[in-house]
């Protein structure tokens, strides 16, 4: 490929072959990330505090503190193990501590990230922005659908800023889909089908629980929280994802990404019906949700979406985004976006061989006079098209970097509690589904069950 200008689009033409008659272009998107970074005065320092520093947290950090001007200064978790390591990776002049309310008490920090189970994710973030910080809070947004309504009115009575991490949001990837569905590049939009399969242990949240996990070097009582309480128990506390108690399942935890993604490309507040249905088919110890979910989803918008998790899938691990229209398609796959067109026929044609001879005769004269023949002549329209995210391109720190822009700004964040709970609303709906075993409707602008 040529030298790429980062500011524009190379067009690249392609070359015509059996499958690709009607033209081929390839896009490379602008390269945002690698445009120098205005500087930052020294009042425009932001002090941020982690809490929950498991590998979620941990890797949402290491993409923060990449944004010119921010500084990690405290960290909160569970377990003093990650408490250690988060002074390896960030100095040891970091603050830590199990209990995140010290976090909160401090003047100097500005925003904090909350990494936490899913269970934890309200109380944090309302404590958080009634102490004056603004959150940064992991996906989903809720755990339950109690937990919205709450997070969207502090988040307006505090004025304080909440920013969902499903990162997607802010993908130059995205975004250009956006643009082509807006433009009418596939027509219109009937089907959306994607999918998040897998086929590892650690994909299926088997994370590693250390040979120290104990009730001396983990905080049980604190991270059970409004959770049930029972006996300590190491791979509840390091491989949470497993249980309802504290995680939301394959739905929570990557049906939630494809909504949101989903959402900001169709600008749809989200389905009117759900249904879903899976069950627990491999992984089968101990875990209590399940690790195969199909849904099906109705939109006003005249679409459908259908969603797929598979976490046995006998392959390597797969994600994506095919949206249907009515002349073409477009796919979301790793960091690139590519529409296929085929062209709609221009007539009916025709089906006369069981019709006598005359009839036949009579039908082809009336056809080819209504739709005579035609050569083609202009332009040679465009078949097919992708558009490719520079190399070492990463949507989450284009994520921070556009939630630290709104914590400079006090502008509006790309994905605010409104839209991460009816991204998590709608996908909680399959959970739901699964649970009493029936369709369940929802009204996506009200956000709540009907």
């Amino acid at each position: 490929m040529h030298e790429l200008n980062r500011r524009s689009f190379l067009k690249v033409a392609g070359v015509a072959t059996a499958e690709t008659l009607m033209g081929a272009r390839v896009n490379m998107l602008a390269q945002a990330q690698s445009e120098p970074s205005k500087p930052v005065a020294a009042n425009d320092h932001i002090q941020i505090a982690l809490i929950g520093a498991g590998g979620q947290g941990q890797g949402d950090t290491k993409a923060a503190v990449q944004v010119p001007g921010v500084k990690l200064v405290a960290v909160a978790d569970c377990y003093n193990g990650r408490l250690e390591h988060s002074k390896e990776l960030w100095g040891q002049d970091v603050f830590t501590t199990r209990d995140y309310g010290e976090v909160l008490a401090r003047t100097d920090i500005d925003a904090v990230i909350i990494g936490t189970p899913d269970h934890w994710h309200r109380q944090a973030s309302v404590d958080a922005m009634k102490a004056g910080k603004d959150v940064y809070c992991e996906k989903p947004m809720i755990h339950l659908y109690s937990d919205g309504p709450e997070m969207i009115e502090t988040s307006r009575a505090t004025k304080r800023i909440l920013q969902v991490g499903s990162q997607r949001v802010s993908s130059i990837v995205y975004a250009k889909a956006k643009e082509l569905l807006a433009s009418g590049a596939i027509g219109q939009l009937n089907m959306v089908t994607a999918r998040w399969d897998r086929n590892s242990s650690m994909g299926a949240w088997n994370y590693t629980v250390p040979p120290d996990a104990s009730t001396e070097t983990c905080d049980w009582p604190r991270f059970l929280g409004t959770a049930p309480k029972i006996p300590f128990n190491a791979e509840r506390f390091f491989q949470w994802r497993k249980w309802k108690d504290y995680g939301s399942g394959v739905a929570g935890d990557l049906f939630v990404h494809l909504f949101s993604g989903t959402h900001f490309i169709t600008n749809s507040h989200g389905p009117t019906r759900a249904m879903a249905t899976g069950g627990l088919r491999f992984w089968k110890d101990g875990r209590d949700v399940p690790d195969v979910m199909l849904g099906l989803f109705d939109y006003r918008e005249g679409f459908n979406l259908s969603l797929r998790v598979n976490f046995v899938d006998g392959g390597e691990e797969s994600e994506g985004l095919v949206f249907t229209g009515s002349e073409g398609t477009m796919e979301i796959g790793g960091n690139a976006v590519s529409v296929s067109r085929v062209p709609r026929e221009s007539e009916p044609g025709y089906t006369i061989g069981t019709f006598t001879e005359a009839m036949q005769k009579r039908i082809l004269e009336e056809y080819k006079e209504k739709y005579p023949i035609s050569h083609f002549s202009g332009a040679l329209p465009v078949g097919y098209e992708k558009y490719v995210a520079p190399q070492g391109y990463s949507d989450s720190y284009d994520h921070f970097k556009n939630f630290f822009n709104s914590v400079r700004t006090r502008q509006p964040v790309v994905e605010d509690a409104v839209f991460g709970f009816r991204a998590a609303g709608a996908a909680l709906l399959s959970n739901v589904s699964m649970e009493r075993g029936t369709v369940v409707q929802w009204n996506p602008d009200a956000m709540k069950m009907v």
